[in-house]
């Protein structure tokens, strides 16, 4: 499933500069655990979080994590999508809770990464 699809699917926002929407992302895992990150998250998969912290974005980066999606009401520190634009990290904003946001992108196709 292409980003473009993804960030369709959650209704996002994308946060950082020039996303390659044509990247093929072929599953999704979510946690709030950093050591879940390092555990299971791999360089096709998708981490949707809902911390809002460097921690992830350098995690996600130390596992190949080419796209983020940040979920819940809150904007994220202009910092963080600096961050996230540095290490070539996607930074997508879903505004739906994280039951939800894994819902649509699974009943659309896209697998867990485990």
């Amino acid at each position: 499933m292409t980003l473009l699809e993804i960030n369709s699917i959650i209704e996002g926002k994308i946060l950082t500069k020039n996303p390659d929407l044509n990247l093929e992302l072929v599953n999704a895992f979510s946690s709030d655990v950093i050591s879940h990150i390092v555990t299971y998250a791999s360089d096709k998969s998708i981490l949707i979080t809902a911390v809002y912290n460097p921690q992830v974005l350098k995690t996600a980066e130390m596992k190949g994590v080419q796209c983020v999606i940040l979920i819940g009401i809150y904007e994220p520190e202009p910092s963080l999508v600096a961050l996230a634009n540095s290490l070539g990290i996607t930074l997508l904003r879903s505004t739906f809770s994280m039951y939800v946001t894994c819902g649509k992108l699974y009943s659309s196709g896209l697998q867990g990464a485990f």
